[in-house]
């Protein structure tokens, strides 16, 4: 008996539930428009421009307190100085020594810059680094509360971890100097590129001792300003503006003035977004039983620049270099798989140990008082879109 063959039934296609639907369509991300993202730019710039002029915080700071007081007005004599001695040489001394015949009279320019100006200028620098550091704690503790913490004997390790941690601080500065400067010669672009990477730079420096002294090593400095580029371009605006009229020991001598009177305002910022990820406030859903809607930023408006890329690689290259004369080798950071890779060397020698110790007394005071501050927003709805993911 032959087994007849039939011919197979077509199957009906197989279409998803609409639970299903509903459920990949909640996962979909949902994006702002680009002009509503750059509306938000724009508010949070103008967030920053407004915390750059808030000159009455920097007024009530400095006569509340007689230590904030003596130091500005220390840095404010010695700035002034180095720069009357600098406008001195370029308005009195240059135009009356200029086609001289007379060897000394031709050479006294040089004799006034080696013997006056220069150590003049120098020494004013160095000071003022170390008012500048004296200013933020006083001001930091002021701000979150406790009593000034006597400082505690430094030991050897201490003090190399210190000489290291200016070195390095020296070594970023000179890298940040020649970048601006290389942007400065590149045609048509150059001046206004150069001038907005200064305003970064000078916003980085700003806001560094709070960094430090709440404990976040180099690479999450970086990340923060990086993510918030909109914000520190604006608060850096003022402080570049003032640094890029005049000649290069000039400008040096007016961001030592100034630089006292921005620190002062970059401890009582309140840098915006809190989450450049979700930085509006979750949409209720339409439906009672899916979850509210987070709206990411427009993938069109950039979330994170890379500000300090070419800093950060020039920095890894000189310590490596140095790493490999001192017969030291060189062990890649975790992060060096994911793009951006700091060494090992750099991220020890600057992040952030050597202010985090010395702040470490009265940091656990101000714990609390920053938390409430600062608010974090839940992050647990957050959805991962694809390659905008937060980076070292």
């Amino acid at each position: 008996m032959s087994t007849a063959h039939y011919a197979a039934r077509p199957q009906a296609p197989q279409y998803p539930g609409s639970t299903a639907r509903l459920s990949s369509r909640s996962s979909y991300p949902t994006f702002l428009s680009v002009q509503d993202s750059v509306l938000l730019q724009l508010s949070w710039a103008w967030r920053g421009l407004y915390d750059a002029f808030r000159w009455g915080t920097v007024f009530i700071t400095i006569a509340s307190d007689a230590e904030i007081r003596a130091n500005v007005y220390k840095s404010l004599l010695l700035n002034s100085l180095s720069l009357v001695s600098i406008y001195v040489f370029d308005l009195l001394l240059l135009p009356l020594v200029k086609d001289q015949q007379k060897w000394f009279h031709r050479n006294i320019g040089w004799f006034y810059q080696v013997l006056w100006l220069f150590p003049v200028v120098g020494v004013s620098l160095y000071l003022n680094g170390t008012w500048c550091t004296i200013i933020a704690k006083r001001t930091y503790l002021l701000q979150h509360g406790g009593r000034p913490v006597a400082s505690q004997p430094a030991s050897y390790t201490g003090m190399l971890k210190a000489m290291a941690t200016s070195a390095y601080r020296v070594v970023m500065v000179c890298t940040s100097v020649l970048v601006s400067l290389a942007l400065h010669s590149v045609p048509v672009v150059g001046p206004v590129a150069g001038f907005i990477f200064l305003c970064w730079v000078d916003a980085y420096y700003c806001f560094e001792f709070v960094w430090i002294a709440r404990g976040l090593s180099l690479s999450r400095r970086m990340r923060h300003l990086e993510e918030r580029w909109a914000y520190y371009f604006a608060f850096g605006l003022p402080s570049a503006a003032l640094c890029t009229w005049g000649t290069g020991l000039a400008n040096a001598a007016l961001f030592a003035l100034f630089f006292p009177v921005f620190i002062i305002m970059a401890m009582h910022a309140r840098p915006v977004p809190l989450d450049p990820y979700n930085p509006m406030p979750p949409m209720p859903s339409s439906k009672p039983e899916e979850n509210e809607v987070i709206r990411h930023p427009s993938p069109f408006i950039p979330i994170r620049l890379p500000i300090f890329a070419i800093v950060i690689w020039i920095n890894d290259a000189i310590v490596k270099v140095i790493s490999v004369i001192g017969g030291r080798p060189i062990v890649r950071h975790k992060a060096a798989s994911r793009g951006r890779a700091f060494s090992d060397p750099s991220e020890n020698v600057e992040d952030g140990d050597a202010g985090h110790v010395e702040l470490r007394a009265f940091n656990n005071t101000a714990t609390s008082v920053s938390s409430k501050a600062l608010p974090l927003r839940s992050t647990n709805g957050r959805v991962n879109i694809g390659g905008r993911r937060k980076r070292d």
